[in-house]
């Protein structure tokens, strides 16, 4: 698979990207890409184009299918970038930011609940 260049996105988060794939070590030429139909909302437009994405990585057995939007580049840069958290979150937890993320949630819901049952009980 070669790098989503064309996808309509900002240069700043192609680097990103790019600086991602290349701290963790993913091999580009590992990634098997494929180009299916999407469902859902977009009419004759989704219905006629193979714009839904299938990204496969091998070594680690990920799967991902990214069809949110109309664009086949942009699906496929935005599936890449999904792939990359998920080698992240397997291969290097402690740097990945949506654990981070799932963490403040959490810590976030466990405060809310705690002066919900506090208020209640006064």
């Amino acid at each position: 698979m070669r790098f989503p260049d064309q996808a309509p996105v900002t240069p700043r988060k192609k680097q990103e990207l790019r600086e991602r794939i290349q701290r963790l070590g993913i091999d580009l030429e590992v990634i098997e890409a494929s180009y299916v139909r999407a469902s859902g909302p977009g009419g004759q437009k989704v219905n006629k184009t193979s714009s839904a994405v299938v990204l496969r990585y091998a070594p680690l057995e990920i799967v991902v299918k990214w069809a949110r939007e109309r664009s086949r580049a942009l699906n496929q840069f935005l599936a890449l970038r999904e792939l990359v958290d998920e080698v992240e979150v397997r291969v290097s937890p402690e740097t990945s930011e949506r654990l981070r993320e799932q963490a403040r949630v959490r810590a976030r819901k466990a405060r809310k609940k705690k002066r919900a049952s506090a208020k209640a009980a006064s």
